[in-house]
């Protein structure tokens, strides 16, 4: 039993936090994806999003900033370890504020289609 307590301390104190006050980035939504996406449909997404944003093919204000996020996204989301990580803290989140977290998704997912 003390094996498996120290375990779920040790990977509670391994998993990446946002600071107090900053949101929590959705990477699936810097993709374009849901959270069931297999590592061919975060490849193809993010080759996708990386030429639609690079800064050298797109003019916007925002483009720059577009183009970090979906190298985040895919940084975090490629990895199997960070991914895990990331998906534990999202539902984390989840638990801990719902409201706030579906307000959050809503908005995400209505901005990207708009």
């Amino acid at each position: 039993m003390i094996h498996r307590e120290h375990f779920l301390v040790t990977r509670r104190c391994q998993q990446p936090q946002h600071p107090p006050g900053e949101r929590m980035k959705d990477h699936y939504a810097s993709l374009g994806l849901g959270s069931a996406a297999t590592l061919a449909d975060i490849k193809k997404a993010f080759r996708q999003k990386a030429s639609l944003y690079h800064p050298d093919r797109n003019t916007a204000d925002d483009a720059a900033e577009r183009f970090r996020a979906v190298q985040e996204a895919y940084d975090v989301l490629s990895d199997a370890a960070k991914r895990q990580a990331y998906d534990d803290n999202r539902r984390r989140n989840l638990l801990d504020s719902p409201i706030e977290t579906a307000r959050d998704i809503w908005q995400n997912y209505f901005s990207a289609l708009l």
